[in-house]
């Protein structure tokens, strides 16, 4: 029993949370005072609004890279956050998953947009308060993002799977830690890769494959282009999505192709 104690607990060469830096916040927030679940909710609202949304340089990067940048998606946030849940002394783990790239529709160029793989690699964490799991997907995106696109888009269905979120209740997304789960890409889910311990296990095996090129082109290029899209987006500058491929066929990208 105590070995599958500690493997919830485990720190790794991504889940450095016993790192200095890591270190250091936990201290500086006085989190380690807090109950069982409020240190949850505390690692949990400063991974989703002070780590804004954004796109790393890779997926497979330690925790102490992600809070160095400042912003992160979901698997860099991932990362994270369960290397501040494991400083706290809160059991978690990795599920992984692959999400459609219509939810990426608006972040991604349409220039670049048809050379994005079909399936893009997704994770989320659960995480064990009271004795039983808890999904936690909902603090991928920032409030300013989030708020900016229910504002766009409060006059049509609150159904959405662009623009970084995959929601079937745009207008109130319970994405606030409040003891139970949380999501806000889980609708653009598609394939599910299970549970894992850690990251680092997972991307041994399930890393994202863009090859050499789509590679260089992401890492330098596209993903500094997708960055300053979300920026904008954060001040309400959303990106217009044109009438989507016919071999796109999710039913979340409903009216959306109408959006000026």
């Amino acid at each position: 029993m105590q070995d599958q104690e500690n493997r919830y607990l485990r720190m790794t060469p991504l889940l450095n949370g016993d790192s200095p830096e890591i270190s250091a916040l936990v201290r500086e927030r006085g989190w380690r005072g807090l109950s069982e679940h409020d240190r949850i909710g505390a690692a949990y609202d400063f991974v989703r609004n002070e780590i804004r949304f954004g796109y790393n340089f890779d997926d497979a990067i330690p925790a102490t890279r992600v809070l160095a940048d400042g912003y992160g998606q979901c698997n860099t946030k991932a990362t994270l956050l369960m290397a501040i849940l494991r400083a706290l002394g809160i059991p978690c783990r990795l599920h992984g998953f692959t999400i459609r790239k219509s939810l990426q529709r608006g972040i991604v160029p349409e220039l670049v947009y048809p050379i994005a793989p079909e399936n893009i690699v997704h994770t989320w964490v659960e995480v064990r308060l009271d004795g039983r799991w808890i999904d936690l997907e909902g603090f991928i995106v920032d409030d300013d993002v989030l708020k900016a696109l229910q504002r766009r888009f409060a006059a049509r269905s609150d159904s959405l799977c662009a623009y970084g979120v995959g929601t079937d209740c745009l207008s109130a997304p319970g994405v606030e830690w409040a003891g139970k789960e949380t999501y806000i890409q889980k609708t653009g889910i598609n394939q599910d890769f299970g549970l894992y311990d850690d990251p680092d296990t997972f991307y041994l095996t399930h890393g994202q494959d863009l090859g050499w090129f789509r590679g260089l082109l992401f890492r330098y290029i596209i993903r500094r282009w997708m960055n300053r899209r979300v920026e904008a987006m954060r001040g309400g500058d959303i990106p217009h999505i044109p009438a989507r491929p016919k071999n796109e066929g999710s039913r979340h990208m409903t009216r959306l192709e109408e959006a000026k």
